[in-house]
């Protein structure tokens, strides 16, 4: 059984980047934790005990993401919930179960640090990430 304990993170594609990661900040008291490459375009924003992700729409991972926000684009890339606990084959069983079929294992950063992740994708083709405790 998987026990969500909270959301982790969510991931919005911007076309300009600089103008949400000043709203968030400026409007919503989130502040700037950390800034990847120039070339993934990601810039991690606090929010209280989550983050907010902000990814260039001509970035590397924002082409990942199709067109650009609007009529025939998306601007959320994925979100993310922290799990309580992270048992890979238990998870993988459960999963099985429901007919879903998760992503290959990787380490990926969140709210709180690097931790183990797994996407899978809802009946709509929203990427959900289960994310496990920091390593």
């Amino acid at each position: 059984m998987i026990k969500i304990k909270r959301l982790d993170h969510l991931v919005i594609r911007a076309q300009d980047a600089e103008t949400m990661i000043k709203f968030y900040c400026d409007v919503l008291g989130c502040t700037v934790e950390r800034r990847a490459s120039y070339e993934s375009g990601l810039v991690q924003l606090r929010a209280g005990e989550c983050l907010i992700d902000i990814v260039r729409i001509d970035s590397e991972l924002g082409r990942m993401g199709g067109a650009a926000p609007g009529k025939e684009g998306r601007n959320m890339d994925h979100f993310c919930v922290r799990l309580d606990a992270f048992k890979e084959e238990a998870i993988r069983e459960h999963l099985a179960h429901h007919r879903v079929t998760g992503s290959k294992l990787e380490t990926r950063y969140g709210a709180e640090g690097n931790g183990p992740s797994i996407y899978i994708q809802d009946p709509e083709g929203n990427t959900v990430e289960l994310k496990g405790p920091p390593n």
